[in-house]
């Protein structure tokens, strides 16, 4: 297990990252490590058992949580992720965060906007 900061382990989080490949590793972070600190950390330390799934950049390496991509600056804490259990995250390679569906369909809700059909 790889540690991000040696010095400070009071209440490290147990990451198993898992990669599309389905091969997995687990990193030790703290709750203010944020989703760019874990990305830039694993990019630093990347395991010899991934090398096939090395990437050009820190930045394109996304985190998956529950079904959602994580920004870069949530930090675990602000997930609330249990302490002392290990909690599983997709380790995806990508360029860009995909839109969030929910907010296009606020704006629609909000301006009475469909696209099934036009009402004459």
């Amino acid at each position: 297990i790889t540690t991000l900061r040696h010095t400070r382990k009071r209440h490290p989080i147990n990451l198993r990252l898992i990669l599309v490949s389905g091969k997995t590793k687990e990193f030790l972070f703290l709750p203010s490590d944020s989703a760019a600190d874990i990305a830039k950390h694993v990019y630093e330390n990347w395991p010899m058992d991934w090398e096939e799934e090395q990437v050009s950049s820190p930045t394109i390496l996304r985190l998956i949580y529950q079904g959602r991509f994580l920004h870069g600056n949530v930090t675990l804490g602000a997930l609330k992720l249990p302490l002392g259990k290990t909690t599983v995250m997709h380790l995806v390679a990508r360029e860009t965060l995909p839109e969030p569906n929910s907010q296009g369909q606020r704006n629609r809700e909000k301006t009475g906007e469909s696209n099934c059909c036009v009402i004459l």
